[in-house]
């Protein structure tokens, strides 16, 4: 079996089952690679001058890692400048967030050739490589400069933008013919893939073939549609854990009766919690019935705490969580719990499973492994509700969830209403077809589909634009 290379900007496995935040690449490829004998090569999160490209090779929970630093330089135009204040806002339609600076584009160039340059000596002849995030969008491109003739597959977790959108990021063409170097390019839903599909088609002068490859400045690619999971048998263990159980008797003891609405986010604009906040206000105030009966638990993990947008996010949900506090709060009763601590991965499963509603709101999401994890973590015999974002990647796989538009706080009011009053059977009819797709459509499912896809011969790879 050939070897299993995978790139990505952070290298970050969890030390042992059970930690971790919620969700994200670092669980999935750690479940990917742990106990195959496959490489994660990537950044170490830490600077050095001048770049040496020296690696460090090590085992961390199971998964061989081999890490390099970058320079400060790096980390200000690669990392902070082009991929958080560029890239990350335009694919989640944050087109006013955007910032296009040279430097920044310099420096996510230069990192991409380093990233090449370094991982070059651990390149076998049969290896495959998987790059994952829009991070090394221009990978496979140095690496075929550097004579590499591997099978290299890309992922994107995060959403493809629409062709307008696209098409306002200067030297959108040059980005775009970079990841024709690449053999297979994943993404997270069928939307995703078909608005790629339509920039190339339509903004390149590119050719959809039948079989699910795309041609355009002068290359082939071949795409599709690959739903990320969650390490589901992990997951469940971990709600089974003695700190999962800890932690929901504790949750469980502070609501007092008391029924919990509960969020879990990075602290980003894209999650759309200042929104949530309004849309939970909304339901306050169109249902004063229900005041002292329930809470908001909103868990927000700062990050990306130098890129200012991100500040700015925090003092706004600060103020506003604070507004509707004084608004609604009694002497004993406080509408909304918000905290930016983060949590270990078994304290979360016992959060999750102490919550009656599972709000997930996200604006832009490429899939959100968090809704997984909620559905994976319910009592069968009395299960939580899922509200679900239409606008999350999730929400094509998760039909039986309370799908709702993010930017309605009415929608979102109603879907909680509604979600408060639903009756047991109906709650566990969803929840059985929601954790029947948890169970099949697992990390595991995603990468053998992908892995299997990027090494399937070329007369083979029929039908790939129905993968998903």
């Amino acid at each position: 079996m050939s070897r299993l290379i995978v790139i990505s900007n952070r290298v970050n496995p969890p030390a042992e089952i059970g930690q971790g935040s919620a969700g994200g690449l670092a669980m999935a490829m750690a479940a990917a690679l742990r106990d195959s004998n496959g490489v994660w090569f990537g950044w170490s999160g830490e600077t050095s001058e001048p770049f040496s490209g020296q690696l460090s090779v090590k085992r961390i929970g199971g998964v061989t890692v081999a890490l390099i630093d970058l320079e400060e330089q790096d980390r200000q135009e690669y990392y902070n400048g082009y991929a958080n204040k560029t890239l990350w806002p335009l694919f989640h339609y944050r087109m006013d967030l955007a910032a296009y600076e040279r430097s920044f584009s310099a420096g996510y160039e230069r990192v991409n050739e380093r990233f090449a340059q370094t991982v070059l000596p651990l390149v076998e002849p049969e290896d495959v490589i998987w790059v994952q995030d829009y991070h090394l969008l221009m990978l496979a491109r140095e690496l075929r400069k550097r004579g590499v003739k591997n099978r290299i597959g890309f992922f994107l977790h995060i959403h493809w933008p629409a062709r307008r959108v696209f098409t306002t990021l200067p030297g959108h063409a040059e980005l775009a013919e970079a990841l024709f170097h690449y053999d297979l390019l994943g993404f997270q839903t069928v939307d995703h893939r078909d608005a790629f599909t339509d920039y190339a088609v339509h903004s390149a002068g590119g050719e959809l073939h039948e079989d699910g490859a795309v041609e355009a400045f002068g290359r082939r690619v071949r795409v599709g549609a690959f739903p990320i999971g969650i390490d589901t048998p992990e997951f469940v263990a971990a709600v089974e854990s003695e700190p999962a159980r800890e932690v929901f008797a504790q949750m469980r003891e502070s609501q007092a009766g008391r029924r919990m609405i509960l969020g879990v986010d990075r602290l980003d604009y894209s999650k759309g919690l200042e929104e949530r906040f309004l849309a939970y206000e909304q339901f306050l105030a169109d249902n004063p019935d229900q005041h002292e009966k329930l809470f908001l638990l909103q868990i927000a993990t700062s990050t990306r705490a130098e890129v200012d947008a991100y500040q700015e996010i925090r003092a706004k949900l600060d103020t506003v969580s604070g507004r509707i506090n004084g608004e609604f709060a009694t002497v004993d009763w406080v509408p909304i719990r918000y905290v930016n601590r983060p949590y270990r991965r078994d304290e979360l499963a016992g959060v999750y499973r102490s919550a009656h509603i599972g709000l997930v709101t996200p604006l832009r999401d490429g899939m959100n492994l968090v809704a997984k994890e909620y559905v994976a973590a319910q009592d069968p015999s009395d299960p939580g509700v899922l509200i679900l974002s239409e606008f999350a990647g999730a929400a094509e796989q998760m039909k039986e969830a309370l799908i709702v538009n993010p930017f309605s706080r009415e929608d979102v009011a109603e879907a909680i209403k509604r979600g408060l009053a639903m009756p047991r059977q109906e709650r566990i009819r969803r929840w059985e077809s929601l954790m029947d797709g948890v169970r099949t459509q697992d990390v595991a499912a995603w990468r053998d589909s992908f892995v299997q896809a990027l090494t399937a011969p070329p007369g083979r790879a029929a039908g790939l634009r129905q993968v998903g």
